[in-house]
């Protein structure tokens, strides 16, 4: 792409196509916001894999039209996570399709074994969480999410506000993935 010399030329291309992409990656979330590598949604996460994918292919672009093809693809990309994004707040349909539900995985300091092979979590994992959280005693647990970005979440302590706990998923609505 820049000169005849094999080595020199992969040298080259690889370090301005990368630093050339990345501005590009930076100037697109400056104008689609920092929403745009979040794991709010599948599609949000999906979106951040492929943003990966094609930050690589970029750099290693072999002539003008595939680099040029990588860009409009990241653009397009964020451009229909943007769209998604707004249109999820008008329908609560497509929400519904793109957005997990967060999940109880136990509650008022009981495990929910069904909740746990429902989600797949093992409860060993659960365990982890809390000893994470630096729970020192399972009734003090109010409750435990899997929260929709796949995250877990250990609510201990005093009072938990009720709004906390609100559009979480009890286990008997929980499906199978």
């Amino acid at each position: 792409m820049f000169t005849d010399a094999p080595m020199i030329d992969a040298l080259i291309t690889g370090i301005l196509l990368s630093a050339v992409t990345i501005a590009w990656v930076v100037l697109l979330v400056r104008i689609v916001g920092l929403r745009s590598f979040s794991k709010m949604t599948n599609f949000d996460f999906v979106t951040t894999v492929a943003m990966g994918s094609l930050l690589a292919g970029a750099s290693q672009s072999q002539d003008w039209v595939a680099f040029v093809q990588t860009l409009a693809a990241m653009a397009s990309l964020f451009a229909v996570q943007y769209i998604v994004s707004r249109l999820r707040y008008r329908s609560p349909r497509l929400n519904a399709v793109v957005q997990n539900t967060p999940v109880f995985l136990m509650k008022d300091g009981r495990i929910l074994d069904d909740a746990l092979r429902r989600t797949r979590v093992s409860k060993e994992d659960l365990i982890a969480k809390l000893r994470e959280a630096n729970v020192q005693e399972m009734a003090a647990v109010h409750a435990v999410v899997l929260e929709t970005t796949g995250n877990i979440s250990v609510l201990h302590g005093g009072d938990v506000d009720a709004e906390l706990l609100t559009g979480i998923a009890p286990v008997e609505t929980v499906t199978r993935g």
